[in-house]
């Protein structure tokens, strides 16, 4: 990828920032209710993660068409974690066979929806369809089954606004937040210089920011089918501004650390809320989100670092190409 370190920093930075938005729009009050300003919050940082999901794996299989590696490495990164909180969190609450089974297999957020006692977890059931239906393309067309992704989404936001479906969490209708970050991954990907990236170092970076954050409002009207692209629009620019203010912020060792227990974070943060952290009225549980928020982060310091992790290599050692293996081997042997 060009840029190497510096631009995976840029983007660590941008994983922060989607973290901090959904965790501000769960967790803290964001102005009056009527205002709808949490949920708006809350999607912006979900749009922004999703376009980041969709560079990433797009940039993955760019250079490496074995999907049984991309899916081991995949489930690696996404099961464990998942599967443990299903395990705790449906045990004690009685949840129901489908529900199990929904959320087990990543289908909860498809009618009938599953997500009574998980209802974050529909983001995962989108990672994880778009995981299985890219690998497939993939599979079938080699790299060159990539340029699928630009008309793709088209397709399927041509077919959100046939079917009047701005905000869902249906994967058919939201999948284009992923595929306009697959859209800027192959620009990345292409010549430094083409139309793309040359317009996206021209673009305005805060007009297209408060755009973006303006599109993922419940009352955006039209505006909110243009959200994937001035999304991925906004992640993008910052790749071809390297002078602009706001970037030393994104690849600072804090927002780098923030992005790697982000989805830890994600998983993790609805579940302290419950309990006595989520009792009382307004005043009271807000008072106490501060030791709900450092509840979270402790708990996804110690999945991340001490119970991920793990997985996480299992998936590289194993599912690494042989070449690699004796590669590795060979140096281990040596004095």
């Amino acid at each position: 990828m060009q840029g190497g370190v510096e631009r995976l920093k840029l983007l660590d930075g941008w994983r922060a920032i989607s973290i901090l938005a959904v965790l501000a729009g769960h967790l803290l009050p964001l102005g009056p209710h009527r205002w709808q300003g949490n949920d708006m919050v809350a999607r912006f940082g979900m749009s922004i993660f999703f376009v980041l999901s969709g560079f990433l794996i797009v940039s993955i299989l760019w250079r490496d068409q074995n999907v049984g590696r991309f899916l081991v490495r995949r489930l690696a990164r996404i099961v464990p974690l998942a599967w443990l909180a299903i395990l705790i969190v449906f045990s004690l609450e009685g949840a129901s066979v489908a529900d199990w089974l929904a959320n087990l297999f990543f289908y909860a957020n498809l009618p009938p929806q599953h997500l009574d006692h998980a209802g974050h977890f529909w983001s995962l059931g989108v990672e994880m369809q778009f995981y299985l239906g890219i690998a497939i393309v993939v599979a079938a067309f080699g790299q060159r089954g990539l340029w699928l992704v630009p008309p793709a989404a088209l397709a399927i936001t041509l077919l959100r606004i046939w079917a009047g479906m701005p905000t869902t969490i249906v994967t058919l209708y939201r999948v284009d937040d992923i595929l306009a970050g697959g859209c800027l991954a192959l620009i990345h990907l292409g010549p430094a210089r083409s139309f793309p990236a040359r317009a996206l170092a021209r673009v305005p970076f805060w007009p297209l920011g408060a755009l973006a954050l303006a599109a993922c409002h419940a009352e955006a009207g039209v505006l909110a089918y243009a959200r994937p692209y001035l999304a991925a629009m906004m992640v993008g620019a910052l790749l071809y501004q390297p002078e602009h203010r706001i970037r030393p912020v994104l690849e600072s060792r804090p927002m780098g650390y923030i992005a790697r227990i982000s989805y830890a974070l994600y998983v993790i943060h609805p579940f302290t809320v419950r309990g006595w952290l989520g009792e009382g009225d307004a005043v009271v549980r807000y008072c106490k989100r501060p030791l709900a928020i450092a509840l979270a982060f402790v708990a996804a310091h110690i999945s991340t670092f001490r119970f991920e992790r793990a997985f996480i290599r299992w998936s590289h050692r194993g599912a690494q190409p042989r070449n690699e293996k004796a590669s590795s081997n060979a140096a281990s042997r040596r004095p």
